[in-house]
């Protein structure tokens, strides 16, 4: 079985796409799930560049605070390279890996219309229908439950959901994404949940460039063909936010791999994201008027009614423009014996939709995020996500941690 990794943009007017780098990630838009679970470190404030003469505009210029400036040239980066397109260079002495080294400078207009929509594709290597191993963990494979439209407007149903954009080595790709309650800002989350694979390429790679979330993406449901002529306040109606800072699991960047499920059971990561904009005076949350609490004990298998898994497959049959749920009773998965146990429901949905969160009732009895999809097999029978312990929570806390008050 492989996992669900990110999607590659599928160039315009071609018939073929190409595979993104990231494994196992859910959200990601591919045949499998391709799962990204290593740690992503964050930066300190982002950087903003307006967009360059690529982007249909000249005379661009970029402004960014002097410490984030400061810290890109530790990185021996050049904001103004980065902008004209240094950001391509995947040279792997160029590709920033540790946690503390990630940076996501802002390029303004960079995720245009075009680009938003064809940032759609599948991975090529799907996990095993059956991983691993003891029976005593792992629960017979469950029956395959057809992804179901969420209704339109998708804000209206799922206000928390979105699909998340980054560049890799292969292009453009994609996963899904939550927003969830920040701690240390009530009410004013600017937070994201996703899989650590759709930041982070996991032992062989680094941190994704240009990371950004659009909640609600294509709100009205708008067909592909629709979508040629859409304006972007049609499809990214609540703005583009960007990863201001990014956390994953060390365990994902330690073990995650493209193939076989490694790092599977910590593939998580926490966004703290900005408007590309700017400041508006409100935060995500605020924006789109909800966000969703995260429950790190989780009830085990046998107290779960059922889960809800939402996200935007992207992999065929899908084309990444819909936003669709599977709802199952879960049973449990077990990627290696002395590995954590993850969730696992029935579920047809593909690459793409990886990083995107299940629902299910906690322990106060109320909606909350359990999990993220992680991955999933080439068939797209079923869905796996990890269960959130103390790992997860550390992650969460310390991206809250850091922007506390702001």
């Amino acid at each position: 079985m492989r996992p669900i990794r990110p999607t590659d943009a599928a160039r315009r007017g071609r018939s073929a796409r190409r595979t993104p780098s990231p494994v196992l990630a859910a959200a990601a838009v591919a045949t499998v799930l391709a799962l990204t679970a290593t740690a992503c470190g964050p930066e300190e404030d982002n950087a903003s560049v307006t967009p360059s003469s690529s982007a249909g505009q000249s005379d661009s210029k970029v402004t960014i605070p002097d410490d984030l400036k400061n810290r890109l040239k530790e990185h021996g980066i050049d904001p103004e390279k980065w902008r004209d397109g240094e950001w391509k260079n995947w040279d792997k002495d160029k590709w920033l890996r540790e946690a503390k080294d990630f940076v996501n400078p802002i390029i303004e207009g960079l995720w245009d219309p075009d680009r938003m929509r064809d940032a759609d594709k599948s991975p090529e290597k799907p996990v095993d229908n059956d991983i691993s191993g003891d029976e005593g963990v792992t629960d017979p494979t469950p029956s395959p439950v057809e992804a179901a439209a969420v209704p339109k407007p998708y804000h209206d149903s799922a206000p928390e959901s979105g699909k998340l954009l980054f560049d890799g080595p292969d292009g453009s790709m994609v996963c899904s994404a939550t927003v969830v309650k920040d701690p240390a800002n009530p009410g004013k989350s600017n937070m994201v949940w996703t899989a650590g694979h759709c930041v982070h390429a996991g032992k062989k790679g680094g941190w994704y460039r240009n990371i950004a979330f659009v909640p609600a993406y294509n709100n009205s449901g708008l067909s592909l063909a629709e979508l040629e002529s859409a304006p972007r306040e049609k499809i990214a109606p609540y703005g583009v936010w960007w990863g201001q800072w990014a956390q994953t699991s060390e365990q994902w960047i330690a073990e995650g791999a493209s193939v076989g499920g490694q790092g599977a059971p910590y593939d998580f990561a926490v966004l703290h994201v900005t408007p590309e904009k700017g400041a508006s005076g409100k935060s995500l949350e605020e924006t789109v008027g909800s966000a969703l609490p995260v429950e790190f004990d989780a009830p085990a298998v046998p107290e779960i009614a059922d889960m809800t898994a939402t996200g935007y497959p992207a992999a065929p049959p899908f084309d990444g423009q819909k936003l669709l749920q599977c709802e199952d009773r879960p049973g449990r998965l077990s990627v290696a014996k002395d590995e954590p146990t993850m969730y696992r429901i029935g579920c047809t949905m593909t690459g793409g939709s990886s990083g995107g969160g299940w629902v299910a009732a906690g322990r106060d009895g109320k909606p909350a995020l359990v999990s993220n999809t992680s991955i999933g097999p080439v068939t797209a029978g079923w869905l796996a996500g990890p269960r959130l312990g103390k790992e997860a929570e550390g992650v969460y806390k310390a991206v809250s941690k850091k922007y506390a008050g702001q």
